[in-house]
């Protein structure tokens, strides 16, 4: 077996032809809209790999091998994981934008509070699980960053990806995409909605303390969802799912105080959360930054754009 050290893909191309035989590669996945700096070598099946950046193409009985480039060379941008930094700035918009969240849910819950007692009036209780589903699921109408979702339609469908599902190297016990929408929107929404009925229906009141626990929950899981899915910070979601758990166990606690049913109903939605959480921290371990090492456990100043969706007129 002859190696020739890094020649040019062209001159791999030649050589195969002037020898007069095909030159067969192995192709190899690679997520839509990878980040640049990411490896680029993609779960590859019997493609065989002598270094991290290398892969060989076989002909015959020889091997030619050769280096993937780096992303960055030539490109004038710096690797931001050659010496990652804390991006501040980033951190910074996350607790603005959760914090705008929490106001924004107070006022409404209290403007609705006011306007019940005007009426002498108690809200029914479908109607009050309702509003907390409604919640469940559109949050992030009061959080002013890109909070966006996998497309449902595309996670049905079990075709193609879309942003937080199916454009990064997934585990390979990933549920199917159609077992998501119908967590969410079949069991996990129902279930906050009908626990914090009954702690509304118990306390009188839409603005309390343990409902305002469950409102951060949301907020800390609008956050996570943009720096999971528009972001693509894998290391920074892994924090972050175990923050969504966090919170929904405080939530847990917080209804258990008022209504022990509707603690344990909103405890029970952990166990997906979890889930969800072993499934976001094996990612994490699958996406390597282009060195190999595994990305920081914290948002890194220049893997990502962190801007308010509110303010770019309508653009993600």
């Amino acid at each position: 077996m002859m190696i020739f050290a890094a020649p040019p893909p062209s001159l791999l191309v030649a050589l195969a032809l002037l020898h007069g035989a095909p030159l067969a590669t192995t192709a190899f996945r690679a997520p839509a809209n990878p980040s640049p700096h990411r490896s680029k070598l993609i779960q590859p099946s019997s493609l065989a790999v002598t270094h991290q950046n290398d892969y060989i193409l076989h002909r015959g009985g020889a091997a030619i091998s050769t280096a993937l480039p780096s992303s960055t060379a030539g490109s004038g941008d710096e690797d931001p994981y050659a010496s990652p930094r804390l991006d501040t700035d980033a951190v910074a918009k996350y607790a603005v934008s959760a914090t705008t969240e929490l106001a924004l849910f107070a006022a409404t819950f209290r403007l609705l509070d006011v306007a019940l007692e005007q009426f002498d009036a108690q809200l029914p209780f479908p109607a009050a699980a309702f509003l907390f589903y409604a919640a469940s699921l559109k949050s992030r109408v009061f959080n002013p960053l890109n909070n966006q979702r996998p497309d449902r339609s595309k996670a049905v469908d079990g075709e193609g990806s879309s942003a937080g599902f199916r454009d990064r190297v997934m585990p390979s016990w990933t549920p199917p995409g159609v077992v998501f929408p119908i967590m969410w929107l079949l069991i996990i929404g129902p279930i906050r909605a009908y626990s914090s009925a009954l702690v509304v229906s118990s306390t009188g009141s839409f603005l309390t303390l343990p409902t305002m626990a469950f409102i951060l929950h949301l907020a800390v899981g609008d956050v996570w969802n943009t720096i999971n899915n528009t972001e693509k910070r894998y290391g920074a979601a892994v924090v972050g799912v175990l923050c969504v758990v966090l919170s929904a166990a405080n939530a847990a606690y917080q209804y258990s105080t008022v209504d022990p049913f509707a603690g344990k109903l909103l405890g029970g939605t952990c166990i997906w959360l979890v889930t969800a959480a072993a499934l976001i921290t094996d990612t994490w371990r699958l996406n390597p930054a282009e060195n190999g090492e595994r990305v920081p456990l914290y948002p890194v100043k220049g893997e990502a754009d962190t801007s308010f969706l509110w303010f770019n007129n309508g653009e993600e």
